[in-house]
């Protein structure tokens, strides 16, 4: 007989059981099992809560969620009851029978019958493709000569890149970090993804070299920022905006007032403050009201600098313009969770199931999500989330998407397993999203793909990432798949910032860092190499030479609707941006692009790129 603390999980959505990528089977153990309940908000240490949980309706109390096509009037299963319905905008109407609802307007309305409690989601039916276009994607923090690069940075390298005809340009999350600890500056661990890094606004600080130096160059740019703000509080502008943005700025600010005193994470900060609501969080908003002001006004030039990059782009004929990255999860005790706890799951971390550089999974150490509050809030914080992003670019990536239909949990001390997501409810919230500001969206699709959702993507207009050295009919014998065989509705690349540069794979440059970060021991080194000249020869069998410009029109000649050009190839960089699974054994979001945001755009490899883009229609 299963243990009933399984039956519970399972029924709540933890998997029972899942292949790993080296296609080994994994059984979801009961330790696994209550510790993630845990995380969930359900305490099942033993069989005899699980009972009462079972025999209770684990899920009374949670809305119904009803997926429809916005100007049509969805059919609910309420049969003759009573109904009022609360239009997202805050009007009302009522009337009686699960046929009698009226056509709804795109949102998120909400309707009440008897006891039932149900969530409507009018979304569009599919997010248009866009035309076939292409794009640089560049790393914003390593586009300055000199410290950080900056949101002007992004200005000048779009007014430069409009008149060679690209439609977007892509960088790093800028979401905020932790200014007070200089050695937390990965854009995929952030404090606060509906917030801006503050590190990226200008200042005359920085130190030059091929490597950014974040010990020396957060202090001094925060300090300069302070200067400026000290010169400058308050403007008609600044003022409008804190009006506009209310009490959650207020709260953000807050959290950056008081790590500033007790540390970055709010797990460690005195227990009376660790809840924003609380009395010490309130006299701490009238105690530090100068620094929560600073904070405010640092978002304040960020939100601006950042549409003005926006704007300077779609006034040179980009027709996308910036193209953001969402970080697929948040720190959990970052200024994010603080002021949005309900939303997030405690106790386990976003990671990933074993696989061949990972024997053990890995750990990313990021608050996920929580389904099952998400569905009883009806999806405001991704609501927020997603809008944030579109109401500065014309294109969003969302990182790791496989987690719109099952997201892997690592809980402190136990083995990992999937956690199921409401997959065609948080599709629709992205379709509302991207309709609101006429966006597009791109979902990072790669790894282990659960059956259905590559098609639940496409019919919902998200664009997948078809990686070059991904896109392969044979790994152990390599062999690449032909240009016309790529998909329509995607984005085409080389390969990410998490993978080799054109030179780098070439020349197994991955291969050799894993080693000398002590990821691969000498015969594994071998053995790597080894194969990798076999890919090496299988990609010259399909590309007649070696050079970046047969790479590129290779890539033009896709259906794919997006190309994005990477910098790094571009510019012959042979290190990658980052190297997974390393932290200190590489400099991860550190390295320089040799050309600046001033002169990136009058390089003649930008030049040829564009006309090998213009002969394909791109």
């Amino acid at each position: 007989m299963s243990d009933l603390r399984l039956e519970l999980a399972a029924q709540i959505g933890i998997h029972r059981q899942f292949y790993d990528q080296l296609g080994v089977l994994r059984e979801t153990s009961v330790e696994t099992a209550v510790a993630l309940m845990r995380a969930l908000g359900f305490e099942a240490e033993t069989e005899e809560a699980a009972r009462a949980h079972l025999e209770a309706g684990w899920d009374a109390g949670l809305p119904w969620d009803v997926v429809c096509e916005a100007g049509t009037a969805p059919w609910v299963d309420i049969g003759d009851s009573a109904w009022v319905l609360t239009y997202e905008d805050g009007q009302t109407c009522e009337g009686r029978g699960g046929d009698s609802l009226p056509e709804l307007p795109m949102g998120i309305h909400h309707l009440i019958a008897g006891p039932i409690r149900i969530t409507l989601l009018a979304a569009p039916a599919t997010i248009p493709l866009p035309e076939r276009c292409w794009g640089l994607i560049a790393p914003l923090y390593g586009l300055s000569e000199r410290g950080i690069g900056t949101y002007e940075d992004l200005s000048t390298l779009v007014r430069g890149l409009g008149p060679h005809g690209a439609a977007f340009l892509g960088i790093n999350p800028v979401h905020a970090g932790f200014p007070t600890v200089p050695n937390m500056f990965s854009p995929y661990s952030p404090s606060h993804r509906r917030r801006l890094n503050v590190l990226h606004l200008a200042t005359e600080t920085g130190v030059p070299g091929a490597l950014i130096d974040y010990q020396t160059d957060t202090p001094a740019r925060m300090t300069a920022l302070r200067q400026a703000f000290e010169a400058h509080p308050t403007s008609p502008e600044f003022l409008a905006y804190l009006a506009q943005e209310g009490t959650s700025l207020e709260t953000f600010a807050l959290h950056q007032a008081l790590s500033a005193i007790h540390g970055p994470f709010w797990c460690d900060w005195p227990p009376d403050l660790q809840c924003p609501n609380s009395a010490a969080a309130q006299a701490a908003r009238r105690d530090l009201r100068d620094e929560i002001l600073f904070h405010a006004w640092l978002q304040w030039r960020a939100d601006t600098d950042l549409s003005e990059a926006q704007a300077q782009a779609k006034a040179v004929g980009m027709a996308h313009g910036l193209y953001l990255d969402l970080a697929v999860g948040t720190h959990p005790h970052g200024a994010e969770t603080w002021e949005d706890r309900d939303s997030f799951a405690y106790g386990a971390s976003l990671g990933a199931p074993p696989d061949a550089f990972s024997a053990e999974g890995q750990n990313w150490g990021l608050a996920p999500f929580n389904p099952l509050n998400l569905r009883k809030n009806s999806y405001g914080a991704l609501r927020d989330t997603f809008a944030r992003q579109l109401r500065f670019a014309g294109a969003m990536r969302i990182d790791h998407i496989l987690g719109f239909e099952r997201t892997f949990w690592v809980p402190e001390q136990a083995p990992g397993a999937y956690v199921q997501m409401p997959r065609d409810a948080m599709l629709a919230v992205a379709r509302i999203e991207a309709a609101r500001t006429g966006g597009i969206i791109v979902g990072e699709d790669l790894g282990l793909i659960p059956d259905g959702l590559h098609a639940a993507l496409a019919g919902s207009g998200v664009l997948g990432c078809r990686v070059m050295v991904f896109e392969r009919d044979n790994w152990q014998d390599p062999e690449f798949k032909s240009a016309d065989r790529y998909d329509e509705a995607a984005i085409a690349s080389f390969s990410t910032h998490d993978l080799p540069t054109w030179q780098g794979w070439r020349q197994g440059a991955d291969v050799t860092a894993r080693q000398t970060a002590g990821g691969l021991d000498a015969e594994q080194t071998t053995h790597e190499l080894d194969h990798r000249a076999r890919e090496v020869a299988a990609m010259d069998r399909l590309l007649p030479d070696a050079e970046q410009d047969t790479l590129h029109d290779f890539l033009a000649r896709t259906p794919s609707r997006l190309v994005a050009v990477q910098a790094e190839i571009m510019l012959d960089m042979v290190d990658q941006q980052n190297l997974p699974g390393t932290t200190t054994e590489y400099p991860n979001w550190r390295i320089r692009l040799p050309e600046t945001s001033d002169t990136l755009t009058m390089n003649s490899d930008i030049v040829r790129v564009a006309e090998i883009m213009r002969t394909h229609d791109r």
